[in-house]
């Protein structure tokens, strides 16, 4: 059995459009098609239902979705062992972060590129279910999450930095705080609940009988940033992003009342032999001292 024509398989599967999935594997249509085809002769089962188009995968599909990315990726890693033997490592890491921990991004790729300066990376913003959905399913090496709060099954941890909150507001908004109460009373944006940081500090706020609720919620921290810089909305951001604010005369940050940090870290699937990209995320990770920015663990 030929590996590119499981890659072919697994390329329709997740692109769901024959004309996608030839693109993505940079051949024809027909060729991809054929390949499939030919795949399904090997195997006698019909794995794609069609109906002029794609529709999905048939049961027999279904079944061997799990074994199609485990045999690409090992044939993968298979293929990287032999080539750093003797040389350095190569190929593509494909790294999936929270958007909570994007301003540490760049200090980890930075060290990554340091120590194996052949590398290319691919970096995905997701969300924390995202990531151990796309780990488990071979199509990240590595993932930048929260490792406390639903915590990822089947992977193996480095933390980094402990996340704390600050209050965002545009210099003109005048805005007075006490405790979390006179927070809850503002008109905030804020993440929508499924993202993982919004649903972490929703539950520290219930712990204190307390409940945030915005004005308008987004998926991401620009659109957050975008809002308050109207003057009229405030938000709540991790502490981390405060590097990302200065220098902008609109925004003012404000320290709001201690509460529960949540540990950042790098986390790889817990399997074994382990990936060469995995071990060199978490070799990196280990050694990682992130600037002043991050608080410490």
């Amino acid at each position: 059995m030929q590996t590119r024509l499981v890659e072919y398989f697994l390329a329709l599967e997740r692109e769901g459009h024959f004309a996608r999935a030839a693109s993505a594997c940079h051949v024809t249509q027909p060729t991809l098609s054929a390949g499939i085809a030919k795949l399904e002769e090997q195997l006698g089962k019909r794995l794609i239902v069609r109906h002029r188009r794609y529709v999905g995968l048939s049961e027999e599909g279904r079944a061997i979705l799990p074994w199609a990315r485990q045999l690409v990726a090992a044939a993968e890693a298979i293929a990287q062992v032999a080539d750093i033997a003797q040389g350095p490592l190569r190929g593509e890491l494909r790294l999936g972060a929270i958007p909570a921990a994007m301003p540490a991004v760049g200090f980890l790729v930075e060290a990554l590129l340091q120590r194996h300066p052949d590398l290319n990376l691919s970096v995905r913003a997701l969300t924390s279910r995202q990531i151990e959905r796309d780990l488990a399913a071979f199509e990240l090496d590595a993932g930048l999450t929260y490792l406390d709060f639903e915590p990822p099954a089947h992977a193996l941890a480095v933390p980094l930095y402990v996340e704390r909150y600050l209050l965002v507001s545009a210099v003109r908004e005048q805005v007075k705080l006490g405790g979390w109460s006179d927070i809850a009373r503002l008109r905030l944006c804020l993440l929508h609940q499924g993202m993982q940081n919004r649903r972490i500090l929703d539950a520290r706020l219930a712990e204190r009988g307390l409940a945030l609720r915005p004005v308008v919620t987004a998926d991401s921290y620009v659109a957050l940033l975008a809002l308050v810089q109207q003057g009229r909305l405030c938000s709540i951001i991790p502490d981390s992003h405060a590097m990302m604010l200065h220098g902008l005369e609109w925004a003012h940050t404000h320290l709001l009342p201690e509460m529960e940090g949540s540990r950042i870290g790098i986390i790889v699937s817990d399997r074994a032999p382990m990936a060469p990209l995995a071990q060199a995320v978490l070799a990196v990770a280990r050694e990682l001292r992130l600037p002043p920015g991050f608080q410490s663990q």
